[in-house]
């Protein structure tokens, strides 16, 4: 065996590399709440600014798809560069247009292409690390490996995506509502073109080079990745629908500015047990995990009409994060082994832009049925969610575990990925 399949991931990639992903996850991060504190505080109508944030979601999830076939096509180094100069550019005519005399039309035409431009540097980050993984870890080594990554990776978007908020708010009160868009043109100029401009980019690329040429679009259609797409859709509406119901919760209790540091409690949960995965045991499959800690998410959703205290629902969030966890890195880790060959950019955005776009749609309409019918009906939301999480699981399950990474080795010719990839009942 070569000291090139010996190496550790952490090694191939170089030092640098987690702690830059990091940081360039941050302004997407901060994207949706930035649009949001500076539409409502520079128009004056929290109804425009909650649409704004909901076109910013809509645009990265219908373009985010896009980005991901052309990272396929011209690699990440090239399609991250552009990105990055586009979506500061977007985000900096964010900051002038709220404040501008053009109507709220424009307003909301900017908020769609900040999504669209939108750097999504966890899709790509996934992606990077599965090429590099099919290249540089040995065989023998590649699940374990690749379910430490998608552990990682899942917890990491939890560490961003309650810290993005917070930098965010901190950047509205103490300097101006448009600082924190203008903070995220900065980041995503300055961090998303370093992480394009990473080494383990080329790795990746050269990595992409020896596997076959990319399958059709069509096999982005196989049941065994859409139904991925469905449970993370599912993961997504539970996101949106949590948060608005439990503003709505928070409001009745008096203390609506504290429904982000309750909501924080479901990241810790999640965070926690998400980087446990990498621990389970082999036998414990992706199917197996995707069905028992769905069903948590779902048991601890049932309980949060019956939930009266503040107390109580960081108790219930904390436990649903525990399920909410392990199941985005069983859905990741799936989508990475049941990835088309050269499609693997694509699936994650795919994957990425589900739960943001299950996110918009659930908290539009969450918020809706919050001010007809009152918390109570919109805290059965995110029971619903969790439902079409566990149906798609349960679908998931009579379509089969997919085959290890190690049987398809990068340097496979595509008849022999083929033929390997015929044994997974997913691809048929």
């Amino acid at each position: 065996m070569s000291e090139q399949r010996e190496q550790s991931l952490v090694r191939a990639v170089g030092g640098t590399y987690f702690p830059l992903a990091l940081v360039a996850r941050m302004p997407y991060a901060m994207m949706v709440v930035g649009v949001l504190t500076l539409v409502v505080s520079g128009r004056g109508s929290l109804a425009l600014g909650g649409l704004n944030s909901a076109l910013v979601g809509i645009g990265a999830a219908t373009c985010g798809p896009l980005l991901g076939a052309a990272v396929d096509r011209f690699g990440q180094r090239r399609v991250l560069l552009v990105i990055s100069v586009a979506s500061s550019a977007t985000l900096a005519a964010m900051a002038w247009v709220v404040y501008s005399p053009l109507p709220d039309v424009a307003v909301l035409a900017v908020a769609f292409l900040v999504g669209a431009t939108a750097p999504q540097i966890a899709p790509m980050s996934r992606s990077r690390l599965v090429a590099i993984i099919s290249s540089c870890i040995a065989p023998g080594r590649r699940v374990r490996v690749l379910n430490s990554t998608m552990a990682y990776e899942s917890a990491a978007d939890e560490i961003v995506f309650i810290v993005g908020p917070v930098v965010a708010g901190v950047l509205a009160v103490t300097i101006d509502p448009w600082a924190p868009v203008v903070a995220a043109a900065a980041l995503t100029l300055v961090f998303v073109a370093a992480f394009a401009l990473h080494p383990s980019a080329t790795t990746a690329q050269a990595s992409a080079g020896r596997t076959p040429a990319a399958g059709s679009a069509r096999e982005l259609l196989r049941p065994g990745v859409v139904v991925i797409v469905v449970g993370i859709l599912g993961v997504g509406l539970f996101f949106g629908s949590m948060l608005t119901s439990l503003t709505a919760f928070m409001a009745d209790h008096g203390r609506p500015e504290q429904a982000g540091l309750v909501y924080a409690a479901m990241g810790v949960g999640s965070a926690s047990l998400a980087l446990g995965v990498a621990l389970f045991p082999t036998g414990f499959t992706a199917t197996a995990r995707w069905l028992v800690f769905g069903g948590l998410m779902l048991a601890g959703a049932l309980a949060l009409p019956g939930v009266s205290s503040v107390t109580g629902m960081v108790v219930a969030l904390l436990v649903i994060g525990l399920g909410i966890g392990p199941t985005l890195v069983t859905q990741y880790g799936l989508g990475a082994r049941r990835s088309p060959v050269g499609r693997s950019a694509t699936v994650m955005t795919m994957l990425g832009s589900g739960v943001i776009l299950g996110q918009s749609l659930a908290s539009a309409l969450t918020g809706d049925i919050a001010e007809r019918w009152g918390t109570q009906a919109a805290l059965l939301m995110p029971a619903a969610a969790a439902l079409v999480v566990v149906v798609a699981g349960a679908v998931n399950a009579r379509i089969g575990e997919p085959p290890a990474p190690a049987a398809s080795p990068v340097g496979s010719t595509r008849s022999e990925v083929e033929s390997e990839r015929a044994a997974d009942p997913a691809a048929r």
